[in-house]
């Protein structure tokens, strides 16, 4: 499966935002971009100026960046999204916000989404109490999504969990940590889902 391997923290100081690609390490000092708010590179501590098509590319990346998804599945969505009735923009991001490895991250059993692939990836999470084993898979309203029992006492879900237990889910999941599992309710609106994303410039990016 393709994936982006480079240095995560670097994505985070190129787009000027925290998309909490390194889990735990995002709320600490140790934070790259708390430590050096500037691009990386030589030149990144120079003010220049973007032009509106670089905006729009940005904010694309910015969102490809968060979720972990490449041009070619992520321009997928986007068709698809505009296939959806309503808003192109939400579409998109409720499509993002279904796929199963964000799913797990949201309710906890992970602390960022790539722990979250990797636990779906390594079969760890079921579906209805069946093994779903692909990231990308689009969960339904009314699916419970769970750990395995064998799964539960990984040290990254056992941190995960703990670091949950602190948080309340968001209102459109529902969550038991004890039985480690729990359920997408309804699709979030636009104003649910918790990203600082300007969609309607992909979508201008798009449309060009």
């Amino acid at each position: 499966m393709a994936r982006n391997t480079g240095a995560a923290c670097r994505v985070c100081r190129r787009e000027g935002v925290k998309l909490f690609l390194k889990g735990t390490r995002c709320y600490s000092e140790k934070c790259a971009l708390t430590r050096r708010g500037y691009p990386p590179g030589q030149h990144g501590q120079q003010r220049a100026k973007l032009s509106a098509y670089a905006i729009q590319l940005r904010e694309k990346q910015k969102l490809k960046s968060m979720y972990g998804i490449l041009e070619r599945q992520f321009r997928g969505y986007f068709v698809k999204a505009e296939r959806l009735p309503g808003i192109t923009g939400s579409n998109l991001l409720q499509l993002l916000e279904r796929r199963l490895d964000n799913l797990v991250y949201r309710l906890g059993f992970a602390t960022s989404r790539d722990e979250a692939r990797q636990l779906v990836l390594h079969g760890h999470i079921l579906v209805d109490n069946r093994k779903i084993d692909i990231p990308s898979y689009l969960v339904s309203t009314g699916q419970v999504i769970s750990v395995r029992e064998k799964s539960r006492e990984i040290p990254s879900v056992k941190r995960a969990t703990a670091m949950a237990g602190s948080q309340e889910p968001l209102p459109w999941l529902e969550r038991n940590l004890d039985k480690m599992e729990g359920k997408l309710l309804n699709i979030p609106s636009r104003d649910e889902i918790p990203v600082a994303i300007k969609e309607q410039l992909i979508v201008e990016l798009y449309s060009k």
